[in-house]
């Protein structure tokens, strides 16, 4: 039961991080292109699904705070400061989704609103994560969490691009596709800086996959054809390009969790000593089975009625 949660988190992160990580990257990229029109294309291409996307962020809350709140109540004390800056930004990033269109006179506050709320979102998510992985939590401000959250917003900005390259044509599309070649080499050095600082900071992750490397190779090998795939399919494709960012988080994920599984909190305690008792997680099954196949059904049904390009005249959303 104590692993069906485990995965279960990890799901529920792994989704918010890919379906959110892309509208944040567009925040990101607001600075990169200045042109009104731009921006409206931009923001227009993500104002029917973003808030749906947040759906999951609650979601692992909820998982991590009912399942394991053990683990919930050791991260909470040193990240409580993050959490609200990214609380803080993804409301003024909402915000500005609503006012934007209609408060012309202040536009560039919304638009800075927009790209600021976002990048600092995204900022703290990869602070948060750099925290937990190399001090389970303990150490907010290191090196490392900040090559980490570097890396965070580097992989939004690139799924941001990629993304744009789907939802739009002609000269916006053309300067996505500028864009997604620094990006993605970003990426590329990011990740492998980071893994390696990970490999050689943290034991447990050295020995495991010094032990385990026969059968953990294919996942930095897939990685780098996933990279290689996705700069080759800009060429002549609009959508593999955004699959393949989406499959490098994907991986990269795996990479992590591998190299810290059992642990929840690494260094601290692990899933089974982080779960609520067994009577508590029967109570929450019924919920899980429920709702978690429901916010599969209108993710997909939102993303299947607004698919296709965005255009000039949604005013809105």
């Amino acid at each position: 039961m104590e692993l069906f949660y485990f995965l279960l988190l990890g799901f529920a992160i792994l989704m918010y991080v890919v379906l959110d990580g892309f509208d944040l990257g567009l925040g990101i990229l607001y600075p990169a292109l200045h042109e009104q029109h731009d921006r409206d294309m931009m923001m227009r291409s993500v104002s029917h699904v973003w808030d749906g996307n947040e759906t999951w962020l609650v979601f692992g809350g909820v998982i991590l705070m009912g399942a394991f709140p053990a683990a919930y109540a050791t991260l909470l004390p040193t990240l409580y400061l993050p959490i609200c800056l990214m609380l803080v930004a993804l409301i003024f990033r909402g915000i500005a989704f609503e006012y934007r269109f209609k408060a012309h006179s202040s536009r560039q506050w919304w638009d800075l609103a927009f790209g600021l709320g976002s990048s600092v979102a995204a900022f703290c998510q990869g602070l948060m994560l750099g925290s937990l992985v190399q001090s389970g939590g303990e150490v907010l401000l290191s090196p490392f969490s900040v090559l980490t959250a570097f890396a965070v917003m580097a992989g939004y900005a690139l799924l941001g691009a990629t993304y744009l390259v789907v939802k739009t044509s002609g000269e916006l599309q053309s300067k996505a596709k500028a864009l997604v070649k620094p990006l993605l080499a970003a990426v590329v050095l990011a990740m492998l800086a980071v893994s390696l600082w990970n490999f050689a900071a943290v034991p447990s992750v050295h020995s495991r996959w010094l032990e385990n490397i026969g059968w953990l190779w294919p996942i930095p090998f897939i990685t780098a054809v996933l990279a290689f795939a996705l700069l080759k399919s800009l060429k002549h494709s609009e959508v593999a390009p955004f699959f393949c960012a989406v499959a490098l988080f994907v991986m990269g994920f795996i990479g992590l969790v591998v190299g810290l599984f059992p642990e929840l909190v690494p260094g601290r305690l692990n899933l089974f000593e982080a779960a609520a008792p067994a009577q508590s997680l029967k109570f929450m099954l019924p919920g899980v089975l429920i709702f978690v196949p429901l916010i599969l059904a209108y993710t997909f049904w939102g993303y299947r009625i607004f698919r296709g390009k965005v255009h000039d005249f949604e005013e809105g959303y």
